[in-house]
């Protein structure tokens, strides 16, 4: 609850304190200038001024420089500083108002506020006459508007409401003077022509008598040459920003064409030309479009121009305002305002809302106001007018003048200053007062004399150099000016300075283990000591650092730090700061702590080949003991972590920064990174490498397990266990399938694309069933072909349900290794030779997609002679037309044979 209403009081605190300050008028609103409808259905004027200041100010307004009197007329109310009028009228009411606010502290004037009516009055009833011209002539009709503050639009109608000219190049409307000119008179301009003009604030329209158009009978007007009716004036004025527009129109037969140009330069980018290019509209001009402007017109019987000089103003714009000031009787003041504008603007200077007049203390130049040796009278509201021809700016500020006796901060009054011997002693007098005080020290009774070690200051402090213990006791200053005086008493004590000794001053230490620092003050028996120990020039904050370190206070003249199972981040110097009331003192110790290596630098691979990476690393942070050695470590989607790999050299120093690890797996991912290790122990790793990957090589691991699977008649299904992507070696990695009957001499060769394949099956409508077949698996990828499995025997398929003991040797195949031996895989229990590791395979799948691979023949053994291996059912040649009974116990005697002769 309490943390809810906490801002509220703070807000309502800060704005009590700030409305007690008390302050002069300041404008939060002046007036506006006000154009005021005459047929306004409000029927009343309201004059805007609002304004802050402390006392709160009260409300005048001024009709032309003169004072209102509210009384003097009913239409008129104020309330709190806005003034309003009812039933407004243009005679009495119209003209110049300012608003003038006052307090204790001055008066101030707003700027001035134009108040005009808005209305339009209504043409003479009195009939026009009929304007007679020839064919070809040129003719003007004339206007003449009806009073009508502030502005209007002309058009005009022809022969009947709501019939209007429509101009083009012959005929043009003057927005400037409202008539109507025809260059060249047609037969079809004779009728009657009214004008129309509206006011743009109230929008009422009225329309004058008509006047006759008509041709006269005594022939047709001949050719002449240009005459300009209409153009701006020689010097056009414009407000900057605004948009201006210059008319150019000509009499002529034939109609004379108008064009445009700018003496001595461009007609500007941004210009346009309306009604025919009667017109030259230049928008938002700026001081750089000023120059001499020409309009020429021309036909073929002549040109006539004008030139008119466009001049750009700028109202007066502040660059430097006042600022409030204060200042003590008899300083000077100097104010300075700085406005721009086109023309320059002149400077004036009200005060209270009056104009300033010099005088012989009050000089007022170019802005510059100067008032020399101020006194009371010239406190009050100061205002600097800027002006020039096109408008007025107004700056103002408070000026206080300071009248009062001296005076001394509560907590000044009396103050007592402890320092050690030899040093320097300051005791400050600053007291307040206006005018500013003079200042005077005495040491008890007598007048303090000035000398090499004792001065006082500018700014009225007193300074003792090298203090001893004669300038020991009680310093009075006195501050005094015409109002009053007054007086602040310091006592000075000189003690002896205070010494401090810490121990050890330096030692080495190896991460885990601890020291105590001993801290120990010799200083004077009446001053209190308090210890601050500090690591790296930083305040030790005991709470936040694990409980490593703990300060001690055994006695009250000597501090222990203890710092327990140090770590690598609390070596460094170590400060002890003793602090008395008097002075200051420091030490500091060194701790040197020896750890494990930090981290090498960022590990670059810059060689890498199928089965070796080069490695480069910067040094690691030996942390005060020699690195022995560097561990390289690599990490790829096949390890289980992070392993370290074998390196040449062998063993990695601790001054090299290069080493090659090898016996990588080809066309593998790997990241690297490296170890340092020195005597205290092993270090953190290395950020890693980026990944990279070996080149490809020719895959040197062959397919394992393989052996026969069951399947239909006529198939020779053959199954093996996939080369792990690990030991592919590259991309476009296959197997290649090698079969042969037993007993021939030509492989068949089959390629299987598919990496992850399991299984061949190989169909013949000639083999019979149970036919042995000397089978090996061998692999490849696209740097070329890889090593062959060991040869098996296994058996074609025998098809459908077979319940005779032969059926299941199918399922039993039989090796050659590479020393002749052989063996059976398959079920059944039996030593297996060295080095195989049997497995049932698991994968039922169909065969993958095969591609033949070279010629079916006879194929010469690596030995020179047809390898051969025998199961039962399968044996010679001679043996395949023995019955069933008799290849199964063929078979069951060769298997005897391999149990007991292994």
């Amino acid at each position: 609850m309490a943390a809810s209403w906490k801002p509220i009081l703070f807000l309502s605190v800060t704005w009590c304190i700030s409305e007690s300050v008390d302050y002069g008028p300041v404008f939060v609103q002046e007036p506006d200038d006000i154009i005021f409808p005459t047929d306004s259905e409000e029927k009343k004027v309201v004059l805007n001024c609002e304004v802050r200041g402390n006392p709160v100010p009260t409300y005048r307004w001024l009709r032309n420089g003169t004072e209102i009197d509210l009384e003097s007329d009913y239409r008129y109310s104020l309330i709190d500083g806005t003034f309003i009028i009812n039933d407004p009228t243009e005679a009495q009411d119209s003209g110049l108002y300012q608003c003038l606010a006052t307090n204790t502290f001055g008066s101030i004037l707003s700027r001035e506020a134009t108040l005009q009516f808005a209305y339009l009055g209504n043409f003479s009833g009195r009939t026009r006459s009929a304007v007679s011209v020839r064919e070809g002539q040129g003719v003007v009709l004339m206007c003449s508007p009806p009073p009508h503050p502030p502005e209007i639009v002309y058009s005009w109608v022809f022969n009947e409401f709501p019939s209007f000219v429509v101009e083009d190049s012959r005929r043009f409307i003057s927005q400037e003077t409202g008539n109507l000119y025809i260059s060249k008179v047609q037969t079809s301009d004779v009728g009657s022509y009214i004008c129309l003009v509206k006011n743009t604030v109230t929008n009422a329209r009225v329309l004058s008598p008509p006047t006759p158009l008509t041709l006269r009978n005594d022939g047709v007007m001949g050719e002449y040459e240009p005459k300009i009716e209409v153009h701006f004036p020689p010097t056009v004025t414009a407000a900057k920003g605004t948009t201006v527009k210059m008319e150019c129109f000509a009499l002529g037969n034939p109609v004379p064409t108008i064009t445009w140009m700018k003496v001595n330069g461009y007609i500007p980018s941004k210009s346009r030309l309306r009604k025919s290019q009667a017109v030259l509209e230049i928008p938002n001009v700026q001081l750089d479009d000023t120059g001499m402007y020409e309009c020429r017109a021309e036909n073929s019987r002549g040109k006539n121009s004008f030139r008119g000089q466009l001049q750009i103003y700028t109202y007066p714009h502040w660059v430097e305002k006042l600022n409030d000031t204060q200042l003590d009787s008899g300083s000077p003041l100097r104010w300075e305002c700085k406005a721009t504008g086109k023309p320059r603007p002149t400077y004036r200077w009200l005060k209270n809302g009056v104009p300033l007049m010099p005088q012989s203390r009050v000089d007022m130049v170019n802005g510059v106001l100067t008032i020399h040796n101020v006194n009371q009278s010239d406190a009050g509201m100061y205002q600097c007018l800027a002006e020039n021809k096109y408008g007025a700016i107004y700056a103002s500020a408070e000026l206080k003048i300071l009248a009062s006796a001296p005076t001394f901060a509560m907590n000044q009054l009396k103050k007592t200053i402890i320092v050690t011997k030899d040093r320097e002693v300051i005791i400050d007098c600053k007291p307040q007062g206006s005018p500013k005080p003079a200042i005077s020290w005495r040491k008890g009774d007598k007048a303090v004399r000035e000398n090499k070690r004792i001065a006082i200051l500018p700014d009225g402090s007193l300074r003792i150099l090298n203090a001893s213990k004669s300038d020991e006791g009680k310093y009075v200053c006195k501050g005094e000016n015409i109002f009053g005086s007054a007086e602040l008493i310091a006592s000075v004590a000189v003690k002896e300075p205070t010494r401090i000794e810490l121990t050890p001053k330096r030692m080495e230490l190896t991460v885990g283990e601890s020291v105590v620092l001993n801290c120990k003050a010799l200083h004077d028996a009446s001053l209190d000591v308090t210890f601050y120990w500090t690591l790296k020039g930083q305040p030790i904050d005991f709470e936040k650092e694990g409980g490593h370190f703990e300060s001690i206070r055994a006695q009250a003249s000597s501090a222990d730090l203890m710092i327990r199972n140090i770590l690598l981040v609390h070596a460094g110097r170590y400060g002890c700061r003793v602090q008395t009331t008097a002075d200051s003192v420091s030490d500091e110790a060194e701790l040197l702590v020896r750890g494990p290596p930090g981290p090498p630098g960022i590990v670059i691979v810059e060689e890498i080949t199928e089965r070796t990476a080069t490695l480069s690393w910067s040094p690691a942070a030996d942390n005060h003991s020699p690195i022995s050695s560097y561990n390289l470590q690599a990490r790829s989607p096949f390890s289980l972590g992070w392993q370290t790999v074998k390196t040449v050299p062998e063993i990695v120093t601790g001054d090299m920064e290069s080493a090659m690890a090898v016996d990588l797996n080809a066309w593998v991912e790997y990241e690297f990174r490296v170890v340092a290790t020195n005597p205290i122990g092993t270090g953190d790793p290395s950020t890693p490498s980026r990944m990279i990957r070996t080149n490809e090589a020719v895959p040197k691991t062959a397919p394992t397990n393989v052996s026969g699977r069951s399947g239909r008649r006529h198939e020779l299904v053959i199954a093996w266990e996939p080369v792990s992507e690990e030991f592919q070696n590259g991309e476009g990695f296959g197997y290649i399938v090698a079969f042969r009957p037993n007993g021939t001499r030509g492989w068949k060769e089959k390629m299987v694309t598919s990496s992850e394949a399991s299984k061949f099956i190989y169909r013949d409508e000639s083999v019979p069933p149970l036919t042995p077949f000397e089978v090996k698996v061998g692999v490849y990828n696209n740097k070329g072909d890889g090593p062959f499995s060991q040869i098996v025997v296994i058996c074609s398929a025998e098809g459908g349900q077979c319940l005779h003991p032969c059926c299941c040797m199918q399922h039993f195949s039989t090796y050659r290794d590479s020393s002749g031996s052989e063996g059976i895989a398959g079920g059944g229990k039996r030593r297996q030779p060295k080095e195989q590791h049997m497995e049932v395979a698991k994968d039922d799948s169909e065969g993958e997609k095969v591609g033949e691979r070279g010629s079916e023949g006879n194929i010469q053994g690596a030995d020179g002679e047809n390898s051969q291996a025998r199961v039962k059912g399968s044996g010679s040649t001679g043996e395949r037309g023995l019955p069933c009974e008799s290849k199964v116990i063929v078979a069951t005697m060769r298997m005897l044979v391999i149990l007991v002769f292994p």
